[in-house]
């Protein structure tokens, strides 16, 4: 038995289905979850670049500190002859 057949009365008593509707509010809660997902991603890359960032200025100061430490040992050095 098809629809047509188990549906008694006329086909106007039945609203109409918008299915456009429906796929567009769809589409548009998937492409906000969708975009949070992004978000949430570049959030987390920001903090890796952040942790990076200072792990490479602690290593920068670590050589200028390195540097400055030889450079006072030269000077005492030279200065105790």
């Amino acid at each position: 038995m098809s629809k047509e057949q188990l549906r008694s009365g006329s086909r106007f008593l039945y609203e109409p289905f918008d299915s456009a509707h429906a796929r567009i509010e769809t589409h548009e809660r998937v492409s906000e979850e969708r975009w949070s997902a992004l978000e949430r991603r570049l959030s987390g890359i920001e903090s890796a670049i952040e942790r990076l960032e200072r792990r490479l200025w602690l290593a920068v100061y670590g050589v200028a500190g390195a540097m400055l430490s030889q450079l006072v040992y030269e000077f005492a050095s030279r200065a105790g002859q």
